[in-house]
This record gives C-alpha cells, sequence and structure tokens, in this order.
C-alpha cells in the first residue's frame, strides 16, 4: 500500500473512533431518557432507538429529528455517524443495552396498543 493509502486508512480509523466514543454518551443519554419518560418527544426518541436496534422492522422518518429539542437531536446525529462507520451496533456501547434497547421496544408497543 502506498503511503497516501496509509494515510487515508488512518483518518479514516481516527474518525471511527471519535464517532463511537461520542455515539457511546450519546445513546447512553437517549435510552436512559427513554426508558425514565412518557412524553412525545421519549415516545421519538424510544423510535429511533428502535430504528437503531433493527431498521427493518422499526424504520423511522428523519423528519422527527426537526420534532425533538436540539440536545436530543445533536445526540441522535451522534449515533447516525456511529452507524454510518458501522464499527459496532449502538445498543453493545452501553451496559446491558439489548436488554435495555428490548425494553424499551416493548415499551412502545404497548403504547401504540393501548391508544389503538
Amino acid at each position: 500500500m502506498s503511503v497516501s493509502t496509509l494515510d487515508q486508512l488512518a483518518r479514516c480509523a481516527s474518525r471511527s473512533q471519535q464517532a463511537m466514543a461520542k455515539a457511546e454518551r450519546a445513546f447512553a443519554r437517549l435510552l436512559k431518557l427513554a426508558e425514565s419518560s412518557d412524553s412525545g418527544q421519549m415516545r421519538r426518541v424510544a423510535a429511533f432507538i428502535a430504528a437503531t436496534f433493527n431498521g427493518r422492522t422499526f424504520p423511522l422518518d428523519v423528519f422527527e429529528l426537526r420534532a425533538v429539542d436540539v440536545a436530543i437531536s445533536d445526540d441522535m446525529l451522534r449515533c447516525l455517524d456511529a452507524l454510518r462507520w458501522a464499527r459496532a451496533d449502538l445498543y453493545t456501547l452501553v451496559p446491558d443495552g439489548e436488554v435495555r434497547v428490548r425494553s424499551v421496544i416493548r415499551q412502545v408497543r404497548q403504547r401504540e396498543e393501548a391508544h389503538s
């Protein structure tokens, strides 16, 4: 490999690591919000979390980012950046992530059923 290619790979690896570190904190904040509140914003946060877990089953309208506070949408964007680099699933970045995400998804489904 040429030096240029090695430099480019090193820059990509660095950006990936930075994105994952930011997403770890952002995803933890979003998950905590989804677990602890029932407001309209938290429904959107929970839908976002579900989409990052399984986008085929839980598709997300990206315009939802406009319907939440700036700090929340900033955290969502940090998570999307990490997904772009695809080094790890977001739920693996937080303690008990899969269990917690599945719990949030169950709560969302229960709320939807109750309102149907």
